[in-house]
């Protein structure tokens, strides 16, 4: 299957060139100066036009979460009429699309894991900006399915994974919030449903395969949880460690506010797609282990 992805160097998108070759799949990304979702459409449908896709997977957005409060507009230009313009596209080429968002569109007030049916209500401009791109894809195409993900860490990129290692190799003690829970998931598991999904999307047109699911590893852990377990997996391994020191959110603070529940329930997707992302503590080691084996490579090269 031929599976046309927005951008080149995202953790979902590196992932996706990891895993999917592995089962047979051509993944063709298509990022900058070729693509740019800030960018005119035209632009946007050539780039993607040109790989001819079976299926296009959305996963490039404007992700910087604080910054995104001082620049709306791009944020909005990205996630909402990027994401347009790719929805367009794929209409016109009459693929599928699978669109990538976040538990964001929440505002983490709940007490219990989100549905696909509860009120959103975003509480900054990232939040919004993904929101109103998921509207923008599904009043646009009805072959899509929009997955919603969160605390997304890889070998890839930046994400929290690497920058507790790299603070530990510096610190004794580790401030971390204590009072946001979630479902830490590896961008490589994301990369297995995905694919899942794209197959189900390209071999059936059953409606219950579209619209908005939910897809996170089982298991919840608060950042300090997950802190701890990123530095277990690491003294296990031979890397550095750190002792953790539970903070709130207000001794925190950031320019947008964090969802203090960020749990998603996943069992729309499992039924539907028959996808069960596996619990995020069998997940987390072997990254921990490819991260120190980078390092300790990175090191040896420099010496």
């Amino acid at each position: 299957m031929r599976i046309a992805v927005t951008g080149r160097e995202g953790q979902v998108v590196r992932s996706l060139m990891e895993r999917g070759p592995e089962l047979g799949h051509q993944i063709l990304p298509v990022g900058r100066p070729e693509l740019d979702l800030g960018g005119d459409e035209q632009s946007i449908r050539d780039a993607l036009a040109a790989t001819a896709p079976d299926i296009i997977v959305s996963a490039a957005a404007y992700t910087a979460v604080d910054r995104a409060e001082s620049e709306p507009d791009l944020a909005f230009a990205v996630n909402d009429a990027g994401a347009l313009a790719v929805a367009r596209t794929a209409k016109e080429l009459g693929v599928p699309l699978v669109h990538l968002s976040t538990d964001y569109v929440f505002d983490g007030a709940a007490n219990a894991p989100y549905a696909e049916t509860d009120p959103t209500g975003p509480t900054g401009i990232y939040g919004a900006s993904k929101l109103a791109g998921e509207e923008a894809v599904l009043t646009t195409t009805d072959d899509a399915a929009i997955l919603r993900t969160a605390w997304v860490y890889s070998p890839f990129g930046a994400n929290f994974v690497k920058t507790m290692l790299r603070l530990a190799g510096d610190r004794d003690e580790i401030a971390v919030v204590a009072d946001q829970r979630g479902n830490p998931t590896n961008a490589l598991d994301i990369a297995d449903g995905v694919l899942r999904v794209a197959v189900n999307l390209v071999s059936s047109d059953d409606s219950g395969l579209r619209g908005r699911f939910h897809m996170t590893t089982s298991g919840e852990a608060s950042w300090a949880d997950f802190a701890e377990a990123i530095f277990a997996a690491s003294a296990a391994a031979g890397g550095p460690s750190a002792r953790v020191r539970r903070i709130t959110t207000a001794e925190y603070p950031t320019p947008a506010r964090r969802p203090a529940n960020s749990r998603l329930d996943t069992s729309k997707l499992a039924q539907a797609h028959g996808v069960r992302l596996p619990d995020w503590r069998t997940s987390l080691p072997s990254v921990v282990q490819r991260l120190l084996g980078e390092t300790t490579s990175s090191k040896a090269l420099h010496q």
